[in-house]
């Protein structure tokens, strides 16, 4: 079971914008990553690989604090917010839940949920979502 204050340090690694070095610092080798119902991406390794990848077709992604997370036992639930910062610089929005199950201080397993017709929405001037 992760104590608060690992999981705040996960959190805050995140935020720092560490995305991939935040899976090699706290998940497990065996670790799963599933997009709301998809298939499940299996391995710490893999992680990062496709975390890099994303992060590499992409000028900059600036994840807001986190105001909400809960952790119960081996569970923890987080909402995120996070821009994409596009190669033009278009700014697009995913807000989402995260639910994990951790294994000691690591994570074992996670799954996203968010709205898929909202998901990664263009974001106007004033910091609103304008355009899905």
């Amino acid at each position: 079971m992760p104590s608060r204050e690992r999981v705040e340090a996960f959190l805050k690694e995140v935020v720092e914008g560490s995305h991939v070095k935040a899976i090699a610092d706290f998940y497990h080798d065996d670790a799963t990553m599933q997009e709301n119902l998809g298939v499940p991406r299996k391995g710490r390794e893999a992680l990062m690989a496709r975390e890099q990848s994303v992060l590499e077709r992409i000028q900059r992604m600036h994840t807001h604090p986190v105001q909400i997370f809960l952790v119960d036992g081996d569970n923890v639930a987080i909402r995120w917010t996070f821009d994409r910062i596009d190669m033009d610089g278009a700014v697009r929005r995913l807000e989402e839940v995260a639910l994990q199950q951790w294994r000691g201080d690591r994570i074992a397993k996670e799954q996203f949920f968010y709205d898929t017709a909202t998901a990664w929405g263009l974001v106007g001037p004033d910091g609103t979502v304008v355009q899905s």
